[in-house]
């Protein structure tokens, strides 16, 4: 009878023992909830990962489903962070929203490789007001109704169905708002892409990421960049054209000849300033040299270090 009460003691002891462990561990643990844009999202995944070798206590819990309910997520406390890839309007300012800059990316036109006119159009490429008349005011519809372009089809106009960074940014780059966008909706940029690979008459526009292969840095098959006439000559000079590769494009962003819009910065949203030590930490981290060194291998454009020291003093 000793020996089993004893037998006993000695388990329950352990299962306390084992229990106050699980708790410990449980009290070290974190989780942080991201959602928002996709243009972040397979960023924040990288970095995440990065972060996890050094903090392995810290869990990630992040999804994608567009820049409107990033914000809207945060803003409502239903996460720790928002992936954002368009301007903060003041009502969300004054709803408590705190920006933090990450990243430089862009917008571009797309259509599909396999347009009868795939030639003609990469080289006289489209004017802005070209562009508004496409996407704003729905007047050209045929793609022969542009000047230089042989072949009497249609012009199938995609556009986002969420509320999207891309939408948002493409549609201030013509001078107007996302609701202002007419076509076919399509959500998040995934099912953006898709519709433009698999329709020949398609015309759109995405994040670099969902154009550009990361493996060799080329546009993904059948889909083609249709290329910004700056200069409203009538044709794609030199100086205009900087698609052919993911890491030519980026140059352009990060020197200025693609302009913001539709070149933009990435962000991450908080309801507030951030306080909690682990936000904070992860956020020194993607700003760090090293964070910011694993932008330009994923598709990114880094931060300048101006600006990173800017983005840095608003978290002290």
């Amino acid at each position: 009878m000793i020996r089993f009460l004893f037998v006993g003691l000695i388990a329950a002891t352990m299962g306390w023992a084992c229990a106050g462990r699980e708790e410990e561990q449980k009290k070290t643990e974190e989780t942080i909830s991201v959602s928002g844009a996709f243009a972040l999202y397979p960023m924040l995944i990288q970095w995440s990962e990065d972060f996890k070798e050094k903090h392995p206590n810290v869990r990630f819990n992040i999804s994608a489903g567009g820049a409107g309910k990033g914000i809207a997520d945060v803003l409502s406390g239903m996460v720790d962070m928002g992936m954002v890839s368009r301007d903060i309007h003041p009502e969300e300012y004054e709803k408590g929203a705190f920006l933090v800059n990450v990243a430089n990316d862009a917008v571009v036109a797309t259509f599909n490789a396999n347009n009868p006119a795939a030639k003609q159009i990469v080289e006289r490429g489209l004017t802005k007001e070209e562009f508004i008349n496409i996407f704003l005011k729905a007047q050209t519809t045929r793609w022969n109704q542009l000047s230089g372009i042989n072949g009497d089809f249609d012009m199938h106009v995609y556009v986002r169905s969420d509320a999207a960074g891309a939408a948002e940014t493409w549609a201030k780059f013509l001078d107007a708002s996302q609701e202002d966008l007419v076509g076919i909706g399509v959500f998040g940029d995934p099912g953006q892409a898709q519709a433009i690979m698999r329709d020949p008459l398609s015309i759109g526009f995405s994040n670099l990421n969902y154009v550009y292969s990361l493996r060799d840095r080329k546009p993904q098959p059948n889909v083609q960049i249709i290329p910004i006439d700056w200069n409203n000559n009538g044709k794609i000079d030199a100086n205009e054209y900087y698609y052919q590769s993911l890491d030519s494009l980026n140059q352009a962003i990060g020197d200025g000849r693609y302009p913001a819009p539709p070149a933009r910065t990435l962000g991450l949203l908080f309801h507030g300033k951030p306080k909690n030590r682990v936000l904070v930490a992860f956020l020194e981290y993607i700003l760090s040299e090293e964070g910011q060194s694993r932008l330009p291998e994923n598709g990114y454009v880094s931060l300048s270090k101006k600006a990173v020291s800017q983005e840095l003093a608003k978290i002290k």
